[in-house]
């Protein structure tokens, strides 16, 4: 059997460069005080040798583990299971991987899972935390917040607790105003009885959009409203209630893709033709879910990768990074549903 070459040594990098091992410690931990071109000689003996720093020691010196938690209030199978998911993840890995960070993915399934995350983050086991779908009664960023971790929330702030003016920094979309946008298209298009399935409410999204809908349709009847839990089943037991609670709906703006979709279904097994009968939009523009449903989905635009890499992005800047909140903005993709 071959045997593994020994691992070169912090020794052996001091030696190749003819400096001293606490030279060789503070160029590859990026400390200062150290003249360029023995910095120089450095750098070429950790390449020449193919040195890596182990990264326990390097922790220990600098304080820091080069990996931030992604924290997401939800159980794997909504996560995996959801488009939107994988498009914030694949903003938050573009951006770490490209400030040489890892990321360290934390799901919650109960109320165990939310103080093993508690603990976690208490352990001094990465930077910083992003954290996102939270629930208004959810215990997480009070845990959080007794970590003392940097943190950066998707979603405007709207647990228990949260204060209206507090410095929570957060990256958000604009929920309400593209929810004004929606309806608006619809009432534009002629329709007189737009019908809403709403998110679930204890998340402040689906109430920003839930709010949007009413400021453009007023103070309506509640029976023009049911709520939905962001998945194409409550999209469908949504889309049902709503036609027999007001079978004259000609119109309908649902909180995301997923629960459009599957009211399209619902509206399709009832004989209704989508956009003749029934208009339909939704929220997000997942291209997976929007470009592929019968008939292709008129939607709002959200950039949600945009929203992950701007969350690792507020993270790494550090808390002296202003404003608080950032909110970026939402647009309506008009395909064949209305």
């Amino acid at each position: 059997m071959t045997e593994t070459a020994p691992r070169p040594t912090l020794e052996a990098v001091a030696a190749r460069a003819g400096v001293s091992r606490a030279t060789v410690s503070r160029v590859v931990n990026g400390g200062d005080g150290v003249r360029e071109t023995l910095v120089e000689r450095v750098r070429r003996a950790v390449e020449e040798l193919g040195y890596v720093p182990n990264q326990a020691a390097r922790s220990l010196v600098t304080r820091r583990h080069d990996a931030i938690a992604v924290v997401v209030a939800e159980p794997e199978t909504r996560v995996f299971a959801d488009p939107f998911f994988a498009l914030q993840l694949r903003g938050i890995s573009k951006e770490l991987t490209a400030h040489d960070n890892q990321l360290v993915l934390l799901l919650t399934e109960g109320r165990d899972d939310h103080a093993r995350v508690g603990r976690y983050l208490a352990g001094g086991h990465v930077d910083g935390a992003l954290v996102f779908s939270l629930h208004l009664d959810d215990p997480l960023p009070g845990l959080i917040q007794r970590a003392g971790v940097p943190t950066v929330f998707g979603g405007r702030p709207g647990w228990n607790g949260a204060a209206a003016g507090d410095e929570t920094v957060y990256v958000d979309s604009d929920n309400r105003g593209g929810a004004r946008d929606a309806v608006r298209h619809l009432v534009g298009l002629g329709r007189r009885h737009v019908v809403h399935i709403a998110g679930p409410l204890d998340q402040t999204s689906a109430v920003d959009r839930l709010e949007g809908f009413r400021d453009v349709c007023g103070d309506v009847d509640a029976r023009y409203v049911a709520e939905g839990d962001f998945t194409p089943g409550g999209g469908e037991r949504a889309m049902r209630t709503l036609l027999d609670r007001c079978p004259e709906l000609d119109a309908v703006f649902a909180a995301n893709d997923l629960m459009a979709s599957g009211a399209l279904r619902v509206l399709r097994e009832r004989g209704l033709r989508v956009p003749d009968d029934v208009a339909v939009i939704g929220f997000d523009d997942m291209l997976p879910v929007a470009e592929q449903t019968d008939p292709p989905l008129t939607t709002i635009r959200q950039d949600i990768e945009e929203m992950g890499r701007l969350m690792a992005r507020r993270l790494l800047e550090g808390a002296e990074a202003a404003p608080f909140g950032v909110v970026l903005p939402t647009t309506l993709v008009r395909r064949a549903s209305a």
